[in-house]
C-alpha cells in the first residue's frame, strides 16, 4: 500500500544502483521532499510507483530517452522525526492525555466520522 504524497518528507533507505547509465543524485539517510508520485514503465524495471524529488533533476535518460525518470519509492520511507516523543512526554508527564485522533494523520485532515467507524466483532 502507498502510503507518500506530493509535499511529503522521505528519507532515503536503499541508495544503491547498479547497470545505471545516468547519474542517481541521492544519498542514503538524506531527507527528500517529494514533488511527484505515480505509476511508471521502463523496458527494464517493468511498471512500479515512482518519486520525483524536489532538488534533485535526473535529465533524460541517454539509453532510454526517458526525461527525469522517478526513483522507485521502495528506496524512501516517510521521516519520522522523533518516533517515540510521546512516550518520552508520557514519562515525564504521567497524566498527560492525548488530544489528537489515533493513528497517522493525512495532509487533507482527518477522515469523516463513517470512514473511521469499525465494524464491531
Amino acid at each position: 500500500m502507498n502510503h507518500f504524497y506530493v509535499g511529503q518528507e522521505v528519507v532515503c533507505v536503499d541508495a544503491t544502483f547498479k547497470g545505471v547509465t545516468i547519474p542517481q543524485g541521492i544519498t542514503e539517510g538524506q531527507v527528500y521532499t517529494i514533488r511527484w508520485i505515480g505509476g511508471f514503465t521502463t523496458y527494464v524495471d517493468g511498471t512500479y510507483i515512482g518519486v520525483r524529488l524536489e532538488g534533485v533533476d535526473r535529465g533524460v535518460d541517454p539509453t532510454y530517452g526517458y526525461e527525469d525518470p522517478p526513483f522507485a519509492a521502495r528506496r524512501f520511507r516517510p521521516l519520522v522525526k522523533d518516533p517515540i516523543a510521546l512516550f518520552r512526554r508520557i514519562a515525564t508527564d504521567p497524566d498527560y492525555k492525548i488530544d489528537a485522533p489515533e493513528g497517522p494523520l493525512h495532509p487533507d485532515g482527518p477522515l469523516p466520522e463513517k470512514e473511521r467507524e469499525r465494524e464491531e466483532v
